[in-house]
């Protein structure tokens, strides 16, 4: 943790892959406590490519650098008290699970908001919250082949 504008700030990080921890990698650089919350398997970012040790890839090490982290089973009633745990205490929540699949495992907005009312709640989507493609996992790769960036490469 540095000392920056965001110094104070705690951010519950519940997102995975790239965009995500990215974003909060910014905030952990800008002086937040970002608390990363990993599944049992880990990030699937720990096992993109080839890294200084297992599990550690350079794509993981480099969006994940200054964050503390934990391990939660949300699969678990134990996991999910641990998660509401870290919400009651946190300034920040953001995911990357599409709103269906956060809602089903009870942190939607009014779920996290009836912990902690003050909490800023964000999430990032690959297609946004509506239309007719909110519901489909994003991927990078797959979002440059619909909008065409390999046929200008």
């Amino acid at each position: 943790m540095t000392s920056g504008p965001l110094q104070g700030i705690r951010v519950i990080d519940l997102t995975a892959m790239v965009m995500g921890p990215y974003c909060t990698q910014i905030m952990a650089d800008m002086g937040a406590d970002v608390i990363k919350v990993e599944t049992p398997a880990g990030d699937n970012t720990r096992y993109i490519s080839v890294g200084p040790a297992p599990g550690m890839s350079g794509v993981f090490v480099n969006v994940n650098r200054g964050k503390r982290s934990v391990v939660l089973d949300l699969r678990s009633e134990q996991g999910k008290a641990d998660l509401r745990a870290l919400i009651a205490d946190a300034d920040v929540f953001i995911h990357s699970m599409r709103a269906k699949a956060i809602t089903k495992l009870g942190f939607g907005y009014d779920d996290v908001a009836a912990i902690n009312p003050g909490i800023v709640y964000t999430n990032c989507y690959g297609y946004g919250r509506r239309g007719p493609d909110a519901d489909r996992p994003a991927y990078d790769d797959t979002i440059q082949a619909e909008c065409g960036l390999p046929a200008v490469q």
